[in-house]
């Protein structure tokens, strides 16, 4: 019998690509849902057992996350790196690609750092389904209170974005797919509105990243050290950088764009840093899970993010505090009066 089985890896594995990206802690849904369903669900995904299985598990849930992420972002990633490597060679931080860069890096520090030093701490002692409860709760308190007291600042932000984003970006006709006779040929208009809307979203994440590098470097690590609070199984890495990102003046749609950008290199450093893991005794006997697993969270993943981008424009965060609220309270009695 495995330790692992592939109904609990397709579930798992799904829940984990979409609560990453939406604000809703996927460390607390991974402790809370098989605690919940309790048998051999609990036994089996135990994220706070030493030597467990599910670690190794989680390693390719994160890794097939973090992937994801990259491939949504690959066209702003290149860019970003180009602007790292060119500030290297050039010594200095000129354009807005070369901030970003060094804005990305130095905010991601403290997570890294901590994680690195008390992840483990951290996953033991507070990994109990009980307190997943609690601070799932408290991350809805986070969100609704983030929107609720949200900065003039920020609410600024997001009406100098509503007014930048104009219709006609790019051109909405590609005059050479017309033939001779003055009809375009079959299956051009497809093509041509998805190279539009490629060109269109391109041309917006510049922008984005416009009004990003215009953070100094100090704020930019103020908001990334929020991903601190995400080693509490129950609080969102992308929830709470959206809400600090918003109480520092960003717009609510650039704040979970930086969200993202800065999620990346955590997930995937978290990910790589226990592949040892993946491919040792940890991992035996499971593999075909974890690759069930790791497709199906990477796809999630990909369509949440890029759900939430288009949300994000005009909507807020609170359906995810209300949310969190109640199911974290619910957990809680649950688990505190039934189990």
């Amino acid at each position: 019998m495995t330790p692992l089985t592939y109904l609990e890896a397709a579930v798992v594995g799904l829940v984990q690509g979409v609560t990453e990206m939406f604000p809703v802690s996927s460390l607390g849904h991974n402790v809370l849902i098989p605690a919940i369903i309790g048998g051999s669900w609990a036994r089996d995904l135990n994220v706070s057992a030493t030597e467990s299985p599910y670690l190794a598990f989680v390693v390719g849930l994160h890794v097939a996350t973090a992937i994801a992420l990259l491939i949504y972002f690959w066209r702003d990633w290149i860019r970003i790196i180009g602007g790292f490597f060119t500030s290297i060679r050039d010594r200095k931080v000129r354009t807005q690609d070369q901030k970003l860069a060094w804005m990305i890096i130095l905010a991601t520090i403290p997570v890294g750092i901590v994680g690195l030093l008390f992840e483990h701490a951290f996953r033991v002692i507070f990994g109990k389904p009980i307190l997943a409860g609690v601070f799932l709760a408290v991350n809805g308190v986070i969100l609704i209170a983030g929107e609720r007291y949200r900065s003039r600042a920020s609410r600024a932000a997001d009406a100098a974005v509503a007014a930048e984003r104009e219709p006609g970006l790019v051109p909405a006709r590609e005059p050479e797919l017309v033939g001779a006779a003055g009809r375009a040929p079959a299956g051009s208009h497809a093509r041509a509105g998805s190279r539009t809307l490629r060109q269109q979203e391109q041309a917006e994440a510049i922008q984005a990243d416009r009004r990003l590098a215009t953070m100094t470097y100090s704020r930019a690590v103020v908001v990334g050290s929020a991903q601190i609070l995400a080693l509490l199984a129950g609080i969102s890495r992308d929830g709470v950088t959206m809400v600090a990102g918003m109480a520092r003046g960003l717009s609510r749609e650039d704040a979970a764009r930086f969200a993202f950008l800065l999620a990346t290199p955590v997930i995937l450093a978290a990910g790589a840093l226990k592949i040892p893991d993946l491919l040792g005794p940890l991992g035996n006997g499971i593999r075909g899970q974890i690759l069930l697993g790791s497709v199906l969270s990477g796809v999630g993943a990909y369509l949440s993010v890029r759900f939430l981008l288009r949300y994000l424009r005009t909507r807020t965060l609170t359906p995810f505090g209300v949310y969190c609220l109640i199911a974290g309270l619910a957990s809680v009695l649950y688990l505190g009066l039934v189990k």
